[in-house]
């Protein structure tokens, strides 16, 4: 028996965390078996750019490496998220001529093709281009044309691009750790796909994806997604302005954030206090409320530059399920209440559990929605086009190769 093993590696400003899974077999959606995991201190990597390739690297190779060992498997390749305030997104639309009396899939590829030949400048890679609705003589609001009676077919494209550079030098990083990257996904599409339901989709549900560097949006209605932006803040953020705010050196302020952090002052008990590093030989004590409230401040302004956002690309009362809140600054206690606060809509923090099987209690946190995300767009890859993950032979096979590819 062969097992097919999918792999998503999530290279954060902070940590580096890689997710094994194996393929499950299942008629409705595909499934992934959580095997293994690795998380590992990110170094080399400042605001989503690798500015040490060699560090970068390492940290790669500790993370999928740890992974490996859990799983008891080796993988040859994995699937890359993306982040950061160089992505963007524009809209490109594209017209054909139906060919037959009916519309057929070759036409379905002709008008994405035309509508994706957008000239980029040099410096930008496509990352994706994702179909919104097509038209079929003037009739709009289709989401699968073929097999429609029409001339003329129609459609929009939501097309994702980064900095070829950075994207490049991730590429690099990961092949220097002795893995393919079989593909790059945009890491707030990746997060939706590990924390949101179908039916979510269906309703209307805004992800926020709240990172160490940058904050991602993606908005989903009728199945598909309707628009998609990277904001440029983060958990960082937070980390800076207990830098300013306590005067603490960046490993103390991230420590403090960590261990003492909350979003709402009145949730802390007022008599608590958080010891901070003495200074000129003195101790230093500060209220855990202040801590909280340089906190609060901060994300509080994120949550509403966020709503503005949201205002612009989506009427009111049409997010049917409300707003779900992923990634690693979702640990904050109290920051669901406080986005729900600032947002004015139900919130929910995104805990990723769509299509996980195995040892998924070890992925059920909002940190690893991403490196979950990756293996199950893998899954849905490997589904549909029979390619891209790595296959291995199961017991004693599996074993010696892992020693031959050790020794030699």
């Amino acid at each position: 028996m062969r097992s097919v093993l999918i792999t998503g590696l999530d290279v954060g400003s902070t940590r580096t965390r890689a997710v094994i899974g194996e393929y499950v077999r299942d008629y409705r959606r595909p499934e992934v078996r959580v095997l293994g995991i690795g998380s590992t201190p990110t170094v080399g990597v400042r605001k989503d750019v690798i500015t040490d390739l060699d560090a970068a690297t390492e940290c790669i190779r500790g993370a999928v490496s740890e992974a490996e060992v859990m799983a008891g498997v080796r993988v040859d390749r994995a699937y890359v998220g993306i982040a950061g305030d160089h992505v963007a997104v524009e809209r490109s639309s594209g017209v054909v001529a139906v060919a037959a009396e009916e519309v057929v899939p070759s036409d379905v590829d002709r008008v994405n093709a035309v509508a994706q030949a957008v000239p980029l400048p040099y410096d930008r890679e496509l990352l994706h281009a994702i179909p919104q609705d097509y038209r079929v003589d003037n009739q709009g609001g289709i989401q699968d044309p073929v097999g429609m009676s029409g001339t003329r077919l129609e459609t929009e494209l939501c097309l994702v691009t980064g900095c070829s550079a950075i994207v490049g030098n991730l590429t690099r990083a990961v092949e220097k750790a002795g893995y393919r990257v079989q593909d790059r996904v945009l890491e707030p599409l990746a997060a939706a796909r590990a924390v949101l339901a179908e039916d979510e989709r269906e309703l209307g549900a805004a992800l926020i994806d709240i990172g160490a560097a940058s904050t991602g949006l993606s908005l989903y209605y009728e199945g598909k997604i309707r628009d998609l932006a990277v904001l440029p803040f983060g958990g960082s953020a937070i980390t800076s302005d207990l830098i300013r705010g306590l005067s603490v050196p960046f490993a103390e302020a991230s420590a403090i954030k960590e261990t003492h952090g909350a979003a709402h002052p009145r949730a802390v008990d007022p008599a608590e206090k958080v010891n901070l590093p003495a200074t000129n030989g003195r101790v230093r004590v500060v209220a855990r409320q202040y801590v909280a409230e340089l906190i609060e401040q901060r994300l509080r302004n994120m949550f509403l530059q966020i709503r503005r956002r949201l205002s612009i690309i989506c009427a009111p009362g049409s997010l049917g399920a409300g707003i779900v809140v992923t990634g690693g600054v979702t640990a904050t206690p109290g920051i669901g209440h406080l986005a729900g606060e600032c947002l004015d809509a139900p919130v929910r923090i995104g805990i990723p559990y769509e299509g996980l099987r195995g040892l998924a209690d070890l992925v059920a946190r909002p940190s690893f929605a991403t490196a979950a995300g990756l293996a199950l767009h893998g899954a849905d890859y490997f589904i549909d086009t029979g390619e891209g993950a790595s296959t291995v032979a199961s017991g004693v096979v599996t074993r010696m190769g892992a020693w031959l590819k050790e020794f030699f």
